[in-house]
């Protein structure tokens, strides 16, 4: 059953009982901050922080998207993973 609202889907991540890949990872962080703040308009970080430039990426990728449709993509995105993580 899909979480009815963001911070339910939230709060259901927080139950998790083992991690969820890096991959799934990146793309809850990316649908989070499109649901949450539209485009990313942020400066794309430097040097060898290779670790917010993947969350970076992750939230590039999905310009364009309405914050309507990142929030209802992040929170079937948690429904799906808390069938293999619960």
């Amino acid at each position: 059953m899909t979480p009815q609202t963001l911070e339910e889907a939230v709060a259901l991540t927080q139950k998790f009982t083992s991690r969820p890949s890096n991959e799934e990872l990146l793309r809850l962080y990316g649908l989070y901050k499109q649901a949450t703040e539209g485009d990313n308009e942020e400066e794309r970080p430097g040097g060898f922080d290779f670790k917010a430039a993947a969350k970076y990426n992750a939230w590039l990728t999905l310009k364009g998207k309405s914050k309507e449709d990142a929030d209802l993509a992040y929170r079937e995105l948690v429904s799906e993973l808390a069938g293999k993580y619960m």
